[in-house]
């Protein structure tokens, strides 16, 4: 099995720091606040994207962790635009490599599924990239379970494996919980679940009337609509209030608590708006709280055409 961790072997942290803010709404001052409140909590693991803020994210990251680069797991993520062809890859991991200062890519995603191009020039590529000490591990993002299996099983030609998996995964986004989260546990893939917080929603500032990404972007607008999350979201401001643990704290520890994941994905603007994700790391739900927060939002229906027997 392909093991996950830092250039020195240390593995990886409970957390994983999701620098898509950098460049964009987090400044260089943020980005370091935020880089050394992870650092100071514990966190050695951290993901960027080729394609995050035109570069910026992976330039500025990669500034940080030039002091410990060796101490670091270093994600970055391949071919969301122009598909995953040889060349794109192949384009986008020396871009990548360039914006770092980096010789060797701790884990690379394809970052969605591309249905134009086959598997075998995919991973072909991917394997070329491992055998050369460019990456050191592969990993997929917004894959379906039978694509991930399909993607392993071309993988596994070339004496490649698929170690990390990057799915969408919160309280009121629990479609993981049918195919996904169970088949990274059976094939041990790792699990690094990003939007823990739902765009914000599970942050409690919407049932306090705030603004955010749900206010100001169409996008996460439509993909947190239903009423259904907005009453999920009040539920667990209302259980926040009584329990006198942050919204976003109870919202990433629910996420951390399931089996098969390894690491969550958090993310924030500036050190203060991260320090809740970050808490989350000392905090263990009890069973009772758990289920609580669980009740907040219905489990998805079974991978199965027989319900009635499910």
């Amino acid at each position: 099995m392909t093991k996950i961790s830092s250039p020195d072997g240390t593995p990886p942290s409970r957390l994983c720091f999701g620098a898509m803010q950098f460049g964009g709404t987090a400044d260089v001052s943020a980005a370091k606040e935020m880089y050394d409140a992870c650092r100071a909590a514990g966190v050695n693991f951290f993901d960027t994207a080729h394609v995050y803020t035109g570069g910026q994210s992976e330039r500025m990251l990669g500034k940080l962790i030039a002091p410990e680069r060796d101490k670091i797991i270093l994600a970055t993520k391949a071919a969301y635009e122009g598909g995953a062809s040889r060349a794109t890859i192949l384009a986008s991991v020396e871009d990548s490599r360039s914006r770092m200062q980096i010789d060797t890519i701790d884990l690379l995603y394809m970052h969605r599924w591309d249905a134009d191009t086959p598997l075998e020039e995919t991973f072909y590529t991917l394997a070329e990239l491992v055998e050369a000490g460019t990456v050191r591990a592969i990993g997929v993002s917004n894959y379906a379970a039978w694509q991930v299996m399909k993607a392993q099983a071309v993988a596994a030609r070339v004496g490649l494996r698929i170690a990390a998996l990057q799915p969408m995964y919160n309280l009121v986004k629990r479609q993981a919980e049918v195919e996904l989260l169970p088949m990274a546990q059976d094939q041990s893939i790792a699990v690094m679940p990003y939007s823990p917080l739902g765009g914000g929603l599970l942050t409690g500032k919407y049932a306090r009337g705030g603004a955010g990404r749900l206010t100001d972007d169409a996008r996460y607008a439509a993909r947190y609509a239903p009423d259904w999350m907005h009453a999920a979201g009040r539920g667990l401001a209302e259980i926040a209030d009584e329990t006198g643990i942050a919204a976003a704290t109870l919202a990433v520890a629910w996420v951390m608590r399931h089996p098969a994941v390894t690491a969550p994905i958090v993310s924030a603007r500036s050190a203060e708006q991260l320090a809740p994700s970050l808490a989350a790391l000392d905090l263990r739900l009890d069973s009772d709280l758990a289920e609580r927060i669980t009740a907040l939002s219905s489990a998805p229906a079974p991978a199965t055409d027989r319900l009635e027997e499910a």
